[in-house]
């Protein structure tokens, strides 16, 4: 198979996952190497420090799964079900590969005759990707339910990231949206096998971890999806947790759900960016009512009106991890600070601009420069 039959096989079937570190960036790729109708298969993602045009790709469209949401689900006459063996799907990327087209690849699949013989049609592709073609690019391979634990050890092996979706916070929300799942015993259990797998290679099995929550069809509140989000990270060690704004799908049995608002999902990354990165625990997010995010503020903004607006942070003396509450003001910006500190005091918002902090404006409302609080003199243009 070459790589133009691959997409046109694959198009409109790739669109239902996000997998790059800044998801709420991802955009569709238009190729001048490939008809305009097939480029949209291919997705650019950040991975780590750079970014990748990676072929998002499915081993089968068909599955013995009946989750509520799903457009893959079982019985759905809707959906185009095609399916390719590992040589194909191998062949395609390849051909996509060589002609500069793609970087990378994420490999999902429908289940189909259980979790252990979808995992190894993924499995296979990866292999001969790795070992006949010798690819040495990014992989990212998905873990089905019900896999084995040498086979999730085996994607380790030849995979950069693994995932498997937990798709809710927990096993009663679940059942609502997915009632043939098992929350632990499919799905939370592999994750775990995967942070052991990695403690005990010794540095052998280096593949990051992530997961991905459909937000909005089982009636959870963010408080449920935040509390999991902050035992993923502390427990597990993932690099991501992903938020996915529910969208209704024609011939499901939620196509008369409401769509989740966009702005729910970007609430919960921002929120989730304060459990990983900055320091925050799940007691201090501000949740209002019967648990949800404020839609009209940004979290880490909301913490600052109520604990640094009427006492406000000494920019001179604050801790690195103090300073990263402040909103405005990122690891970059902290860092910048503490060093500036050394050489001197900082006594106004001219001083931040002139160490290289950027949003000086958002900051000034929480922060005292050489105690005082900083003001923004009015620019003539």
């Amino acid at each position: 198979m070459d790589g133009e039959d691959l997409l046109r096989n694959l198009r409109g079937v790739t669109e239902f996952e996000v997998v790059g570190d800044q998801p709420q960036r991802e955009r569709p790729v238009r190729s001048p190497r490939l008809p305009p109708d097939l480029s949209g298969c291919v997705t650019q993602v950040t991975a780590g420090s750079r970014k990748i045009p990676l072929l998002k790709a499915l081993t089968t469209t068909a599955c013995e799964r009946d989750c509520f949401y799903c457009p893959f689900r079982a019985g759905r006459t809707a959906m185009r079900r095609i399916t390719f063996s590992p040589d194909d799907m191998a062949q395609g990327f390849m051909a996509l590969h060589r002609a500069g087209v793609v970087e990378g690849l994420f490999l999902s699949s429908g289940v189909i005759r259980g979790g252990v013989t979808t995992q190894d049609s993924i499995l296979d592709t990866g292999a001969i990707l790795r070992e006949k073609y010798g690819y040495r690019g990014y992989i990212h391979l998905k873990i089905m339910p019900g896999a084995e634990r040498d086979q999730v050890q085996r994607a380790m092996e030849l995979a950069d990231r693994v995932s498997i979706n937990l798709e809710a916070p927990n096993a009663r929300r679940l059942a609502q949206i997915a009632p043939g799942k098992d929350f632990d015993g499919e799905l939370l259990e592999r994750l775990r096998w995967v942070t052991d797998l990695r403690r005990e290679s010794g540095g052998r099995l280096r593949a990051s971890s992530t997961t991905e929550f459909v937000v909005g069809p089982a009636g959870e509140r963010d408080l449920e999806i935040l509390s999991m989000t902050g035992v993923l990270y502390r427990q597990l060690g993932l690099a991501r947790t992903y938020y996915s704004a529910f969208r209704p799908v024609l011939d499901t049995p939620l196509d008369n759900m409401p769509a989740t608002d966009s702005l729910r999902q970007l609430r919960l990354y921002q929120a989730s960016f304060l459990l990983r990165d900055y320091g925050f625990d799940l007691e201090e997010l501000p949740f209002e009512g019967e648990g949800d995010l404020p839609q009209q503020i940004d979290p880490k903004r909301a913490w600052a009106d109520l604990h640094l607006l009427q006492t406000p942070l000494e920019i001179n003396s604050a801790s690195r991890g103090e300073l990263m509450r402040v909103p405005g003001l990122g690891a970059k910006g902290a860092d910048r600070i503490v060093a500036a500190r050394r050489k001197g005091r900082l006594r106004g918002l001219a001083d931040l601009r002139a160490v290289g902090v950027v949003n000086v404006n958002r900051l000034a409302p929480y922060v005292l420069l050489d105690g005082r609080r900083p003001v923004e003199q009015p620019r003539l243009f």
